[in-house]
């Protein structure tokens, strides 16, 4: 697992994990890994009939994973059709071992700014140039 603990601890002494609505963040298994591997977070009922409780529905501006790193493991691990479900987790994971640390810093680095930008636009949709 790419470290992003790293980069968060070089913008502030104390963060907390928070992730976004989507299914496969509401996912038993999802909420153990985080549980087990990341000192705070705001966990989410998982049952069926709950919502997202504290979490928004989705924050493609406010997640790293949204704002840059999708779209890099998606250039390289579906460039080609892959003939199964396991040849391409094997794509996914040859893709995601292929960032480097320096580039998921620098998206990290790049989370203030967007927090700024948040904030101006009163939790609306914002540009980050």
């Amino acid at each position: 697992m790419k470290d992003l603990r790293t980069g968060f601890s070089r913008l502030a002494e104390h963060w907390v994990f928070m992730q976004d609505g989507a299914p496969s963040h509401k996912a038993e298994e999802t909420q153990n890994l985080i549980r087990d591997n990341v000192p705070e977070f705001i966990k989410v009922d998982i049952s069926p009939q709950r919502d997202n409780g504290e979490w928004p529905p989705n924050s493609p501006d406010l997640n790293v994973m949204d704002y840059s790193i999708w779209s890099i493991l998606e250039a390289e691990a579906c460039s080609k059709s892959h003939q199964s479900i396991d040849a391409l987790k094997k794509s996914w994971t040859k893709a995601w071992n292929n960032i480097s640390q320096d580039v998921i810093d620098r998206a990290v680095d790049d989370f203030p700014k967007r927090l700024k930008k948040c904030i101006e636009a009163d939790g609306g949709h914002f540009e980050n140039n």
